[in-house]
């Protein structure tokens, strides 16, 4: 659990949150209550910032450490936001067991898809529990930039090779895979969920080290506000360590 609360993950969790209440407010009346599915939910950040807004949360979690923490943490708010939040350890893969068609208007998968090897079948079970103009939220590491992270920190072999992969080694010494904007916007396009908008997540901060501590409240600020911008900017946006992609349930 280190490193939650610290700079790499604040941008992260912050830019993503902005997104999805950019996302949100584009397609719902204000004050509408929302259903929400938070596929992989880990320790919660986005879910219960959605059940305090207001919304209905589902977190499903496969990882019964992270389910813990999740509880923790919802144990820790008013009962009027606990009520709101329903957690269920189970697997991404599994949503039909779960879960009827069209039971959701926002569907979460954040940082979940680098850990399947064949993410389709996950993906056309989320779009099947999205309500017609539901949104899909993901978060994925961005393959077309995996040379970023070795090339700035000067390991030159490892930047060569970042080249002809879709494959890295995660900071838990993992190794997972990437996907590329392309190809997951005609994946996204085929489950009848298609792109509506895509940002870019962690363009400066990406290489920072993982318990770096927050700066003082205007430089973080300012950093939010550069790595906001970057992340809705070409050429910026497509070098970003991560890729937020938001598609609409036709």
């Amino acid at each position: 659990m280190a490193g939650l609360g610290a700079l790499r993950n604040t941008v992260r969790q912050e830019l993503v949150a902005r997104q999805i209440d950019e996302q949100i407010s584009a397609r719902y009346p204000v004050g509408q209550r929302l259903r929400v599915l938070d596929v992989g939910m880990g320790q919660g950040t986005q879910a219960l910032r959605l059940a305090r807004a207001g919304h209905t949360v589902t977190g499903l979690e496969a990882d019964p450490a992270m389910l813990k923490a999740a509880r923790e943490s919802l144990a820790t708010e008013p009962a009027g936001i606990r009520e709101r939040v329903r957690l269920i350890e189970g697997d991404g893969r599994e949503t039909g067991v779960h879960f009827l068609p069209g039971s959701f208007d926002v569907v979460l998968c954040h940082g979940v898809l680098m850990y399947i090897e064949e993410p389709d079948a996950l993906l056309a079970g989320l779009a099947r529990v999205l309500a017609p103009g539901g949104l899909l939220s993901l978060l994925v590491r961005n393959a077309d930039a995996l040379a970023m992270r070795p090339g700035l920190a000067g390991d030159w072999p490892a930047t060569l090779a970042a080249f002809d992969t879709d494959t890295y080694t995660n900071r838990l010494g993992l190794s997972v895979r990437a996907d590329r904007l392309e190809a997951l916007t005609a994946t996204l396009a085929g489950i009848a969920a298609p792109l509506h908008a895509w940002y870019g997540v962690r363009v400066f901060t990406d290489n920072v080290p993982g318990d770096a501590e927050l700066p003082a409240a205007q430089e973080l600020e300012q950093l939010l506000a550069a790595e906001d911008r970057a992340g809705r900017t070409d050429p910026y946006r497509a070098a970003a360590a991560l890729l937020h992609l938001c598609g609409v349930r036709g």
